[in-house]
């Protein structure tokens, strides 16, 4: 029962990590490059140094915030029910 209701609080709260890791990106590469957006894997203005420091980036702050997020939620089901969800 207690997977049933963990799994839309789940999903719900990793679409929010999602939009918060997207905007956290954002505000590091404009601080860590000058420019407003990072570059697309096809833009041809960069070269492939920039596009992969921009890819890995955003990779390691999205797994940092979705394993916060689930750690954080799992932790919260097993305080209200005493069970951790699997």
């Amino acid at each position: 029962m207690n997977k049933i209701l963990y799994k839309p609080f789940s999903i719900a709260f990793s679409v929010a990590g999602g939009v918060a890791a997207g905007i956290v990106f954002k505000q590091i590469w404009k601080r860590l490059s000058g420019e407003e957006e990072a570059p697309q894997a096809t833009s041809q203005e960069y070269g492939w140094g920039e596009v992969l420091a921009a890819a890995a980036l955003q990779g390691a702050i999205f797994a940092v915030v979705k394993a916060a997020i689930d750690r954080g939620g799992a932790a919260g089901v097993r305080r209200v029910t005493g069970d951790w969800p699997d």
